[in-house]
């Protein structure tokens, strides 16, 4: 075994006292194409520190390989019966289990974006070991992942699709917690050639099917939102022909010989602890609390509004630009518009003053708050009626999501197209390949070269 896959790399966190980036910083700055060197480095001193943390976790994951397909298939079968059981609570009537209201569906896929903006990243590091059979099954999966450069199909463009439709789209407000899992799986990515074990652990834990996947999966869908890219991972990662079986054979194929199977297996534990590291789905979904989150971004759009507003807006006798100038306002405000009757809580909102400010295209607001601000004021005005009859007729219930169409079929993109494809006739093949991965980066994928890049590997690779 080529020992470059297969070295620790805790000598090298160790020889460089890099100040170690919060999970945020070091998340964009891996996202530049390419990462430079020190970024490398500092992403490995993160892992180092992220795997150092997850000695303490508990890991169910057994060490002895003849016993992890058994596990693994035992523990789908656990998951079937978990969600049976949930059906059926649901089917006597039950409310939903995860999420309260629209906003706080919305809050959830906010908050597990810089994941799943990543996804597949972990395995990046080993497209250039597309050769080795070894490695085979796992760069199927991260082609898959990509969707073989089919934009419909690429799991990271559909989940920024399904973001920009419900208007959450902008992350950067998130804190660092919700960074964490996304930067580990970057760094994986990027240092797979030393970290191979804990890639191979990483992903034995991601590929497997969580009860989780399957809730949201129909909650979603039930607050009128798009379920595609769960249910995608539902039946992608199937442990009989899907990712998770994909994940035992890598296992299987890569151990070592026995005297250093003890110490791989130890480090494959590792990676496979580096899932429960940072925030979880369930995580994200416990944290919403929807007046905190309201208020929050109303501080926000306040920063944003001072001095917008004419001397004649007033509330309670003060000027709205003083309200606006002020820090921590903002509940006083919601309370003072109450007072006013612009709000009434537990009502539908649509017939109040302030909801015909903010929403419609001829509200005096049109444009200041975005889909997912303005179902924050919705749900927390709406309160208890979103449990009315009334309510369960809302417009939304009755959408219907479609594929977004397709890059390509212009003459910008065929252009495109012929520019990247002469470049590599202009070099050799494997320069050729190396160019192709380049555009496979976590960075540039789901980008109009990147699905060519994808779509042009694949036909190499197959």
């Amino acid at each position: 075994m080529d020992k470059s896959l297969l070295c620790d790399g805790s000598a090298a966190v160790l020889s460089q006292p890099l100040e170690v980036d919060s999970a945020k910083t070091l998340y964009w700055k891996m996202l530049a194409d390419p990462p430079s060197a020190l970024i490398v480095q500092r992403a490995r001193c993160f892992l180092g520190v992220q795997l150092a943390r997850a000695t303490c976790l508990p890991c169910d994951m057994p060490l002895e390989p003849a016993r992890i397909l058994p596990w693994m298939e035992s523990r789908v079968r656990q998951t079937a019966n978990a969600y049976a059981e949930y059906q059926a609570q649901r089917a006597r009537g039950q409310p939903r289990r995860y999420f309260l209201c629209r906003a706080h569906a919305l809050y959830f896929l906010r908050g597990v974006a810089p994941t799943k903006l990543v996804d597949g990243a972990w395995l990046y590091g080993l497209l250039a070991h597309w050769r080795e059979h070894r490695f085979q099954g796992l760069v199927r999966t991260y082609l898959e992942e990509l969707g073989e450069g089919v934009p419909e199909q690429n799991h990271v463009l559909i989940y920024r699709n399904l973001l920009a439709r419900q208007g959450c789209d902008d992350i950067e407000s998130l804190d660092d917690e919700c960074y964490i899992q996304g930067t580990t799986q970057l760094a994986l990515g990027y240092l797979a050639r030393e970290r191979l074990p804990e890639v191979i652990g990483y992903n034995l834990g991601y590929e497997q099917l969580p009860l989780h996947l399957l809730i949201c999966a129909r909650e979603l869908a039930e607050l009128g939102i798009d379920p595609h890219y769960f249910r995608l991972h539902v039946t992608i990662d199937n442990v009989s022909c899907g990712h998770a079986m994909q994940a035992v054979k890598a296992l299987q194929e890569n151990l070592p010989l026995a005297d250093r199977r003890d110490e791989f297996l130890a480090r494959v534990a590792g990676g496979y602890r580096l899932n429960d590291t940072g925030l979880g789905t369930l995580d994200v979904i416990e944290r919403f609390d929807l007046e905190h989150e309201l208020l929050c971004m109303l501080e926000r759009k306040r920063l944003k509004a001072q001095n917008m507003h004419s001397d004649s807006s007033a509330l309670q006798g003060c000027p709205l630009n003083l309200w606006l100038s002020t820090p921590g306002q903002m509940k006083r405000l919601l309370t003072a518009l109450e007072q006013r009757g612009w709000i009434r809580r537990n009502e539908a909102p649509a017939a109040r003053r302030f909801w015909q400010v903010v929403n419609g295209q001829s509200a005096a607001m049109f444009g200041v708050f975005s889909p997912y601000e303005k179902q924050l004021i919705h749900d927390w005005i709406a309160g208890r009626w979103l449990a009315t009859p009334e309510a369960a007729c809302r417009p939304w219930r009755r959408k219907r999501h479609r594929a977004s169409p397709a890059f390509g079929g212009t003459d910008e993109f065929d252009r495109d197209e012929r520019a990247l494809k002469a470049q590599l006739d202009a070099i050799d093949p494997d320069g050729g390949m190396q160019r192709l991965i380049s555009l496979m980066s976590p960075a540039y994928h789901y980008r109009p070269a990147g699905l060519l890049a994808t779509r042009l590997f694949t036909a190499q690779t197959r």
